[in-house]
């Protein structure tokens, strides 16, 4: 799955910049899918794809993922999220040898996996807005931007909320530039400034660590809040899920076809 050259990349990258178009026109904003609060969904990561889950909302890896299966959630009455890690670099995609070295940072727990250095958008700009040229061109609706809070974990360089900010609206405005919704993963300390930035919320463990009620902004703007226990029983947080408006299910870490809903 390795790319080619460094410098053949380099060269081919220069060669789209300078000759390729805008492409497609984005649709409008008001066009733009806005999940709303309590939509059911589900989240796969690994494993064959099982896209007979009766609910509204998949979310799944844009690389892994043909556009022919998108297609085919469309005609399920799917609307479809884009999975991409946007803040850590991994070595298994293939546009993994693009990314130089000096903008990866210490391992982020995953295997094959490390920080990025958000301050450089100078060369995360260009390779960020592919990928999601990538979403638009398959046909999703939306992307989940994950590994969105760098700034508050030991990535290896010394990042800042004001950084970490300016790194998620930008992903935020070239997912919109696209005509994708983009959702907020995580990062609950920036809600408040962020809200506005994202049309819905992806949430990790919320109840586990007693942090749903900052998630309701995002409920009370009209904008959806996926979430996903690991720890815990149904029993204990889906009460208050419910309570929040929250979507929210129990998954295994490795986020296979396996669920349970709230």
């Amino acid at each position: 799955m390795r790319r080619l050259l460094p410098l053949l990349a380099g060269l081919l990258l220069l060669a789209t910049a300078c000759t390729a178009g805008p492409g497609p026109d984005p649709k409008p904003a008001e066009e733009r899918w806005r999940p709303a609060p309590g939509l059911a969904w589900q989240w796969q990561l690994s494993g064959r794809l099982d896209p007979t889950v009766d609910v509204p909302v998949y979310d799944i890896d844009g690389f892994d993922h043909p556009a022919s299966t998108v297609t085919d959630l469309h005609r399920r009455g799917r609307k479809v999220i884009c999975y991409l890690s946007t803040g850590a670099w991994e070595d298994f995609r293939p546009d993994a040898d693009r990314f130089p070295t000096s903008v990866l940072g210490k391992g982020n727990g995953w295997e094959g996996e490390r920080w990025l250095d958000i301050r450089r958008t100078d060369v995360l700009e260009p390779l960020m807005a592919e990928r999601l040229d990538m979403c638009r061109t398959k046909g999703f609706d939306a992307v989940e931007p994950d590994n969105m809070d760098g700034y508050k974990n030991r990535t290896g360089f010394p990042l800042t909320a004001a950084d970490q900010l300016r790194y998620n609206r930008l992903i935020a405005r070239l997912a919109h530039d696209r005509g994708l919704a983009v959702g907020l993963k995580n990062d609950l300390d920036q809600i408040p400034e962020l809200l506005r930035d994202f049309d819905f919320a992806v949430n990790e463990q919320c109840a586990e660590y007693d942090e749903c009620d900052r998630l309701v902004p995002f409920v009370a703007a009209g904008k959806a809040v996926f979430h996903v226990e690991y720890e815990l029983d149904t029993a204990e947080f889906c009460p208050q899920a419910r309570k929040l408006g929250l979507s929210s299910m129990l998954k295994r870490y490795d986020l296979g076809v396996w669920r349970r809903a709230c």
